[in-house]
């Protein structure tokens, strides 16, 4: 039996969800995971959302100080998720 997938681990591999990469087993557990939670599958629109919105965003049309303070914002909530 395959274990249920948590929000945690959703959030983790949303990404290769949206692009595909997923294995079948794993997207199988990312889609009963949505099927079940209203949080989860909220996120996943905002990300599509997000997606949308960014178009074709590119590191170099962001402003220097915007970069600074977004990979401070990473940082810190990369070492919160460890603690």
């Amino acid at each position: 039996m395959t274990q249920e997938l948590t929000c945690k681990e959703l959030v983790e591999i949303v990404t290769e969800y949206l692009e595909g990469k997923l294995p079948s087993e794993d997207q199988a557990r990312f889609e009963m995971h949505l099927s079940t939670c209203s949080g989860c599958s909220a996120y996943l629109a905002q990300m599509h959302e997000t997606i949308i919105f960014a178009g074709y965003l590119s590191e170099e049309s962001i402003p220097e100080e915007s970069k600074g303070e977004l990979l401070a914002l990473f940082r810190d909530w990369k070492k919160n998720q460890q603690a």
